[in-house]
Parts: structure tokens; sequence; C-alpha cells
């Protein structure tokens, strides 16, 4: 029995130490969107395959064959022998517009990164845990702007400004929680976000007589907070089942260092080079990231079917992202704040007969869900919105639980109103949901 768990850590251990190497060797931009230059950038959408092919929600879930990651109290809902994992890798497609100068000009960006990896065993009769590590925010960037303010062009001439930049914070985790019983389970978890960014401003003047000039923002950042969650489910008769979940983030103060680099070079005035090395606990509580409270509901038949509706409120005008040297610069003169983060979520899922053993297709689960979601800031005084549908499955592999799940977001972020940019966004996850029985003693007659 020792050597046979020995083999399966064995495994656990090159399977997550593959995943780290993936995390390490990714591509030059976790994902990419020019929102991104704004603080700590682009807030990765947190959960498995699973949970995004349901529109993102899972605050309310207790699932006993998928991961849930959204609310430590979730991972009681289990077999109590069981050993769980789940491996997600995400493909970003995006296609740009923006209106200048009455045209409308087009790009497109695609990615491909590891989404999450995470493993869950029981620790003692009614307490389980979990260990993963997922992408908590990325910055991915790189556009031109022109000045087009007529007395700075007549002051100093055309201008060009250059925006880019690149890095990612990611989030590991540990979790736990305890089930009391039907009606109540809760759960904490402890996460250390880590990560860096390079930011990079250029202004080119092409009057003659001015120097170009430079700035760069090497970040080193790191934070530690933690997460709370409650869950509880209720019977309705004999065979729905209603289900309540709420969390609670920490707010957190970000640390680490600055690193900052001025350049002036040309010929037509004395070249200048400056730099410092600043660290952000000389800024105490000067950039911090927001708490949030989500809550979520949700209905169960039998096996059959689920749905769960969930919101979730951030409150990020006190971060100080808008007000500190490196969180808020940009050249390309739209200004940015710090805003309100709202999330409302709602998916269902379908599974015709998980015992055929004639149909595969009807021992699959099928997914549907939407959301809409307004972003941690405001650009040039207006809200950044997006909205999206959702569609999912699981395609059952070998015994117990273990299947492929996908999950297919498609949405829009953005306007085209006063010169913003629009996203209309094509994100597919798949992952492996691994699932075993670990703790079982053998007789042998």
């Amino acid at each position: 029995m020792l050597k046979r768990i020995f083999n399966r850590l064995l495994m656990v251990s090159v399977f997550a130490g593959a995943g780290l190497a993936a995390y390490a060797q990714s591509g030059e931009y976790l994902s990419y969107t020019p929102y991104s230059i704004y603080g700590i950038g682009d807030l990765s959408q947190q959960g498995s395959a699973y949970n995004r092919g349901m529109g993102g929600v899972g605050i309310a879930s207790r699932n006993v064959k998928y991961l849930n990651s959204l609310n430590p109290a979730a991972v009681t809902a289990r077999d109590s022998l069981s050993v769980m994992m789940d491996f997600s890798v995400a493909n970003n497609n995006t296609l740009f517009m923006q209106t200048v100068d009455g045209q409308r000009i087009k790009s497109a960006h695609n990615s491909t990164n590891i989404s999450s990896i995470a493993f869950s065993t029981p620790i003692w009769k009614n307490l389980a845990g979990m260990v993963g590590m997922t992408p908590y925010s990325s910055q991915g960037y790189g556009y031109r702007t022109r000045e087009t303010d007529p007395v700075e062009i007549a002051r100093n001439g055309v201008i060009d400004y250059y925006d880019y930049g690149q890095g990612s914070l990611y989030k590991l985790y540990g979790s736990a929680g305890y089930y009391f019983n039907k009606h109540l389970s809760v759960g904490a978890e402890f996460d250390y976000i880590f990560g860096n960014f390079n930011k990079y401003f250029t202004e080119v003047f092409e009057k003659s007589g001015r120097n170009t000039v430079s700035d760069a923002y090497d970040m080193n950042l790191h934070a530690i907070t933690g997460k709370f969650g409650v869950q509880s489910e209720f019977n309705m008769g004999k065979k729905w089942t209603v289900g309540f979940g709420g969390t609670y983030s920490l707010a957190s103060n970000l640390r680490g260092t600055v690193g900052y680099l001025h350049q002036s070079v040309g010929t037509a005035e004395t070249i200048t080079v400056s730099s410092s090395v600043d660290t952000l606990a000389n800024h105490l509580g000067a950039v911090r990231i927001a708490p949030e409270l989500g809550l979520g509901i949700s209905v169960r038949y039998l096996d059959k079917f689920r749905a769960e509706v969930d919101y979730t409120r951030s409150d990020w005008k006190k971060s100080g992202m808008d007000v500190t040297e490196g969180f808020a610069n940009s050249t390309s003169r739209t200004p940015f704040t710090s805003s309100v983060r709202q999330s409302l979520r709602a998916g269902m899922e379908y599974l015709p007969n998980a015992y055929d053993m004639r149909y595969r297709w009807k021992r699959c689960s099928y997914r549907l869900g939407a959301y809409y979601n307004t972003e941690y800031y405001k650009v040039g005084g207006g809200d950044v919105n997006s909205i999206g549908i959702t569609l999912g499955a699981t395609i059952p592999i070998y015994q117990w639980y273990n299947g492929l799940s996908i999950g297919v977001d498609l949405g829009q972020r953005g306007t085209l109103d006063n010169s913003l940019i629009r996203e209309r966004y094509v994100k597919v996850c798949v992952g492996v949901n691994i699932f075993d029985i670990w703790f079982l003693k053998y007789r042998y007659e």
C-alpha cells in the first residue's frame, strides 16, 4: 500500500513540476490587452475549465466530481478517500478595434498559457485540503499614440508616444475546509502573490532640438493575503437541493521594489541618465490589493441538473494605483482612475445519464453560462465593462470522475466611443480532471 501511494505521489510531483516549468517557459505575454497598462494589469479569471464553462460561477457549488478553487469551503465536497487534481491550459484570441480620425483600425493577438494547477486530498475525517497555483494578473501591451493638442504641437512639433509593457503576477495558494454537517462547511485559504512587471514609456520628437525621452520601470512585487469561505445546502423535497455560499478575500499591501530609469538621449541637448530603486515598504498602504466579497446561490436536481448565480464586489478606490508612480504612469494621454470592480455571473450544467453504459455522450456534462463585469478602473472617466456567454462540457475518461473539460468564453470588453478600444475575444480553456481512490486497505483471501 505504501509503495502504491509513493508511486502516486511521485506522479503528482512530476505532473506539478511540469506545470511549473510550463509557467516559467510561457510565451512573451501571459495575455495581451491595452487595458492592462493600468495598475497591476488585467486580473485573471479564477477557476478551472469546469468553472469557466458555467460563466465562472462556483461560490455556492458543491460538486464531488471537480475541484472548485473559488471557495475554500468547497474542498470538502468529495469522496472521503479521493485524491483529485486539475490541470488547465487557456488560449486567448482577441480582435481589437479603435476609431481614429474617423477610421477604424483593427489588430489581433492570440496567446496560450497554463491556466491553473491544483491538487487536493483528505487530511483527517471531515477535514480536506488543496494546494495550487494560478495566474493572478498580467500585463501585455504595446502601441503608439500621436500628440493631437495643437498648442503642444506648435510648441514642440509632432510627438509620438510609445507604450510597452509585459509581466504577470501569480497566486500560490493553500486552503483547508472543514465539513460540520450537510448544512455547513467552512474553509480558509492562504495566498502568496508574486511576480514582476516591466514598463517602458517613450516620447519621440520629430522636431529638431529635442531629445528622445524614455522612462522604464522594473517592478518586483509580492503580497500575502487570504480568503475565507462558507457553504450550506438544504434539501427541498427528495430531489431538489438549494445551496448558499459566501467568500471574503482580505485586502493586502503590495511589497517589493520598483526600479526606475530615466533617459534623455540625442544630440540636440545634453544627454541625461538617472535611475533609482525604491521599496514599496517606504509607502506603507500606498498600493493595496482590494478586499472582495462574493455571494452565490445554487439549485440542484439529483445529479442531472444544477444552476448557480454569483455576485462579487471589490472596491479599488483606495488601492493607490492611480496616484503611485509606476502603477499609474502612461503616455497614452487617457487618464486612469481606480474604481469598484463588480461581477454578476450565472451558469448551469446538465448531465443526461451518469450511468449510461451504451452512449458516451449521455455521460458527458454540458454547461452554459453568462456574465457581466465592471473593471477595477475607469478610463477617461467611464467604466470599462465586459459581457459574454460561455459554453462547456466534460467528456468522461477511463473510470471514476476522470475527464477532459472544455470551457469556451465568447465576449466583448470596452467600447469604440471616445477613441477607446473595443475587444472581442474567444477564450478556450481545456482542463484534465484526475480522480483516484488512494486510501484503501486491500484484503487477500
